[in-house]
């Protein structure tokens, strides 16, 4: 199981790079008259909790997890970023390019002085975990820095997470970073593939849905808060852990069986093969009778098209067609 999933994760070193102000006004390099407010600022958003009113646009943005990485490369910020940190998968193809240009700052999590070495304004963290207390990388440490961050909206959900909050998630960083024409542009053409995959799958009767992420003793799997709960029923299925008030959440192989799903989705990613999971369902004997077994019913997706970015609504073309 990835740590991101665990959320189980150093004061900073005396010496610090001076972090540039996430929230300067102007950069006019001496020059005694103001520069003009960029279009759109000051603007103000309320982030999990956290009010930031930003004077400008970010200039030195790190990013930590897939989605908050890609959310930033389908806005073409990659100019604005100055690394990136823990992948789950690799990016995607149309974002290879600008990806390998970024400097990677981390494996996984940084620490937080090694954070602080990048020099950024801003942090995006895709997961809670990116801004863990225990690890010094937490939003008020990051604040005392003079640093801006983000959480995506899926990290601090107190209720279902749906396609509304990936736009919202969206129009939030373009607004943040000044390319809100951007963030409209790309969700427009969410919208579109979104009706476009709901008209093929109108009047079909939704398939009974597991989706395996990890796990022997237990399952890990898609509960009903996160995005993936929206990505199944938008794809035609319906999720047997729906009632689950968490984005993922540990189930017993006993509530599986007893859900007795029709197809199960497998979460491809990380050390352990997408053979090496479809071979431990096959053969456990508990799971003999369900009929996805019985009837070798496997969907895969990427993890990182099971969460609140920029991939959720062609996750849910993609899933519709396996369904």
């Amino acid at each position: 199981m990835s740590r991101r999933h665990t959320g189980i994760r150093v004061l900073a070193a005396a010496t610090l790079l001076v972090p540039l102000a996430a929230c300067s006004s102007s950069d006019s390099g001496g020059d005694s008259e103001p520069a003009a407010k960029a279009a759109g600022f000051p603007y103000t958003v309320t982030n999990c909790g956290v009010k930031t009113t930003y004077e400008a646009p970010p200039k030195r943005a790190v990013t930590m997890n897939q989605h908050a990485t890609e959310v930033m490369l389908e806005l073409g910020l990659k100019d604005r970023m100055a690394g990136t940190a823990y992948l789950d998968d690799k990016v995607l193809p149309k974002y290879a390019k600008a990806y390998d240009s970024l400097p990677v700052v981390a494996k996984e999590y940084p620490s937080y002085e090694k954070l602080l070495a990048a020099n950024p304004d801003f942090v995006y963290g895709g997961y809670a975990s990116a801004f863990l207390a225990g690890d010094g990388r937490s939003r008020g440490a990051l604040a005392k820095s003079g640093i801006e961050s983000r959480l995506n909206i899926e990290g601090c959900a107190k209720r279902p997470v749906t396609m509304n909050d990936v736009f919202r998630e969206v129009r939030e960083v373009g607004a943040t970073f000044g390319v809100r024409d951007r963030a409209d542009t790309w969700v427009g053409g969410a919208e579109r593939e979104l009706a476009a995959t709901a008209k093929k799958s109108k009047g079909k009767k939704p398939r009974s849905v597991f989706v395996y992420d990890s796990g022997d003793k237990t399952a890990f799997s898609v509960g009903g808060r996160g995005i993936g709960n929206d990505i199944i029923k938008r794809a035609g299925g319906r999720n047997i852990l729906s009632h689950v008030d968490k984005s993922f959440a540990d189930a017993s192989w006993e509530t599986v069986v007893d859900r007795n799903p029709e197809t199960i989705v497998i979460l491809d990613y990380g050390a352990t093969t997408l053979a090496q999971k479809k071979k431990r369902l096959l053969d456990d004997p508990a799971l003999a009778d369900v009929p996805a077994i019985k009837n070798k019913s496997f969907a895969v997706l990427p993890l990182s098209d099971m969460v609140t970015g920029v991939r959720a609504p062609e996750a849910v073309r993609k899933l519709a067609a396996q369904l």
